[in-house]
């Protein structure tokens, strides 16, 4: 990983290329590219035009935008993503979710809006946004 700022080495698709842990705590504006999974907390806005993976034992208070975002922990905040948003079992979501393809394992938690957006690689005959209110999903 550290040759990345060296010189012409690339990630391969699907390769983690951070890993914020449970100890850390961060607030602010994070922007990045790659794959990123935070087990941490962190608070402020979340940009990405690839891959974010919320742990299990991530606290996240940000507005979200990438284009995939999978999500374990707990969020409080918009998802917005352009091509799908997956809460897993245990996921909790307090927040608005826009994305063309949304996932709510058994077990998963979301408290919000959802908007499902056309898909960004957008082919003319994808139907239009429909909007969905959604209270609580839970696992009886």
């Amino acid at each position: 990983m550290w040759r990345k700022w060296i010189g012409k080495t690339t990630v391969k698709a699907g390769e983690l290329t951070a890993f914020i842990d449970e100890g850390s705590e961060i607030e602010g504006k994070y922007t990045f590219t790659g794959t990123v999974m935070l087990n941490g907390k962190f608070r402020g806005e979340i940009s990405s035009t690839d891959k974010l993976i919320v742990g299990e034992k991530g606290v996240v208070h940000a507005d979200i935008q990438a284009a995939t975002v999978l999500i374990s922990g707990h969020v409080v905040g918009n998802v917005a993503a352009t091509a799908r948003v997956e809460l897993r079992a245990g996921a909790r979501v307090n927040g608005d979710v826009e994305s063309p393809v949304l996932v709510v394992e058994d077990g998963a938690t979301f408290d919000g809006q959802c908007r499902m957006t056309p898909n960004a690689a957008g082919s003319e005959s994808a139907p239009s946004p429909r909007d969905l209110s959604v209270v609580s999903i839970r696992r009886p």
